[in-house]
């Protein structure tokens, strides 16, 4: 398996992970704002959506800063147009990676690496930190989940709604 095969597999579990955690959140607590500084649930669900818009223009840039480009669009006023909308976003990515040669997923790209800061990167390298970064919106939007009342499902193991014995 090469790294681009490796990157696809790991892109598509984790989609799958973050769906399941985003149609566990109840839907009445979309205004939920943990802190004065933190997101509300629906602008941070909204993020996954955006991630998925950013993973398309490092597939088709050569060079990326967010400096440039547009505000993202608000988020819907549901879940469950969220969730559609990540789905959307998420199958239509699929398909270009489908065609998607490993020499263009090795190919350097700009890339902010920084504040301020841009760099050399491989496409690969900034696919995978697009990734890590989901992940870790992830790990804020389950505390979100948990704090809105909801069932936390598994993610990389077992939870206290979700135990596995």
């Amino acid at each position: 398996m090469n790294e681009k095969e490796r990157f696809l597999q790991t892109w598509e579990r984790e989609f799958q992970i973050t769906l399941k955690v985003l149609r566990a959140y109840p839907s009445d607590q979309l205004n939920l704002q943990p802190h004065e500084r933190s997101r509300s649930a629906k602008e941070l669900a909204w993020t996954f959506v955006v991630d998925q818009g950013l993973v398309n223009k490092i597939v088709s840039l050569q060079t990326l800063d967010f400096k440039s480009m547009p505000p993202p669009p608000p988020p819907p006023a549901t879940m469950k147009e969220i969730v559609a909308a990540y789905e959307s976003t998420h199958d239509e990515m699929a398909k270009k990676f489908r065609n998607f040669s490993e020499a263009d997923f090795n190919k350097t790209i700009r890339f902010p690496v920084g504040p301020g800061q841009m760099g050399d990167l491989r496409r690969a390298e900034a696919l995978w930190m697009t990734m890590m970064d989901q992940v870790h919106h992830r790990g804020q939007f389950s505390v979100y989940l948990r704090l809105a009342g909801g069932k936390v499902p598994s993610i990389y193991g077992p939870t206290a709604d979700e135990p596995w014995t």
